[in-house]
């Protein structure tokens, strides 16, 4: 992205950002509804940096953390800036508000719980799920492990479009998985500005890893008034791309040092120095160039969590899951993994995300190693101090001589 007045000599992607800005009129509560959301995300997103889509994650540590007694309850309300379980209910139950009020995108989230046949959820805990996270409620036969991989992945590929496939797989699930929680997240939208396809051109692209390789991508091309910052704190430039209707926006960070990436990227962990930059953004006429591009990953966040100090919830003997399910006590998980998924064209934006976390007995003796995915993919994260209903980080960061 260049000033109109001065051709460009590169171009880079590094950080995607989106947010929701909502022009919704709020009254005390939901402004400090409002204030606990965006410190809590921008909180959660910073620590969860290299993950695509840290936001998603969170719908499955609130349910969780509902679900959830002693220190295992406490360090996942901590890991999401929340105080306490009234605070929780009341920003999911307004996060989907905000989610179903988005007009001119499509943007829908959906939350399943599968459980063990012959077993069923607290009852407590099943009205705040259904109520705060209108999650859906399944009893499954995880004896066969085959048609319940199947039946989990049919519900996954249909929240999102089909791009996430494979969410589980059949050895996932044993004699002692008693419950999976699920949660999908889905977002298509149209450039308000679009990029003609007639001015995308091939171009030679540097990893930041080797600046002497290059490798050819599709470099879209739009001159026109955005949102645009330079920031001497983060040492970049930002660019907003509206979605149609404007209530939704894609950011780029560019950095000014070809190598300036790594620096740029602790900057970020604190959430109000990209804050400070969004305030100062202003309409200025931009020459962008921007690749095209689809991009998959799959991290283990089971460590990152940990990082936060969501340490019990991995803990076979220290866990306590006491409100999760009727008469099924000593339930943990065991790890954590991240599927994300986003591509970035001339028409606009389509990314999705899918989370699973099964639940497992502690068995008298020691467990063998477990699996809990959890598969994401959303377009990235927040934009304006309001309402960051979504995360990420950079996808990979190119050099491109144009």
């Amino acid at each position: 992205m260049e000033d109109a007045k001065q051709m460009p000599k590169d171009a880079s992607l590094l950080d995607f950002v989106t947010s929701l800005i909502l022009g919704l009129s709020a009254n005390d509560d939901e402004a400090r509804l409002k204030s606990i959301l965006h410190d809590g995300s921008n909180k959660f997103t910073a620590n969860m940096f290299n993950v695509l889509s840290g936001f998603s994650v969170m719908p499955l540590l609130g349910q969780l953390a509902l679900a959830s007694v002693g220190e295992s309850h406490d360090e996942l309300l901590n890991s999401m800036g929340l105080a306490n379980d009234n605070d929780t209910k009341a920003v999911f139950s307004y996060t989907n508000t905000l989610v179903r009020s988005v007009k001119n995108v499509t943007l829908k989230s959906a939350n399943k719980i599968y459980i063990r046949k012959g077993y069923e959820l607290n009852k407590s805990f099943a009205v705040v799920t259904r109520d705060v996270f209108g999650s859906e409620v399944q009893n499954i036969d995880f004896s066969n492990n085959v048609a319940a991989a199947n039946e989990i992945n049919q519900w996954v590929e249909e929240q999102t479009n089909h791009q996430i496939k494979d969410l589980v797989e059949p050895d996932s699930f044993n004699g002692v998985t008693k419950s999976v929680l699920v949660n999908a997240i889905y977002f298509k939208g149209t450039w308000q500005h679009k990029f003609s396809k007639e001015a995308t051109s091939d171009k030679d692209f540097h990893t930041i890893f080797s600046k002497s390789k290059t490798t050819k991508v599709k470099m879209m091309y739009r001159k026109g008034y955005y949102n645009y910052a330079e920031s001497n704190e983060l040492k970049a430039q930002i660019l907003e791309l509206p979605y149609e209707g404007n209530e939704m926006s894609l950011v780029v960070i560019l950095p000014r040092d070809f190598d300036g990436i790594n620096e740029l990227e602790e900057t970020l962990k604190d959430p109000s120095a990209l804050n400070s930059a969004l305030n100062d953004m202003y309409q200025k006429e931009v020459e962008v160039y921007l690749p095209r591009f689809k991009i998959e990953t799959k991290t283990d966040l089971k460590e990152l969590l940990k990082n936060l100090n969501v340490k019990k919830l991995f803990n076979s003997g220290e866990a306590r899951l006491d409100n999760l399910l009727n008469g099924a006590t000593d339930l943990y998980v065991d790890s954590a993994t991240q599927k994300a998924f986003i591509e970035v064209n001339e028409e606009g934006t389509e990314a999705t995300a899918a989370n699973v976390f099964p639940i497992w007995l502690m068995p008298a003796l020691p467990p063998s190693p477990l699996l809990i995915e959890i598969f994401c993919s959303m377009e990235s994260t927040l934009l304006r101090p309001n309402c960051d209903l979504t995360s990420g980080r950079k996808f990979q960061c190119f050099k491109a001589n144009v």
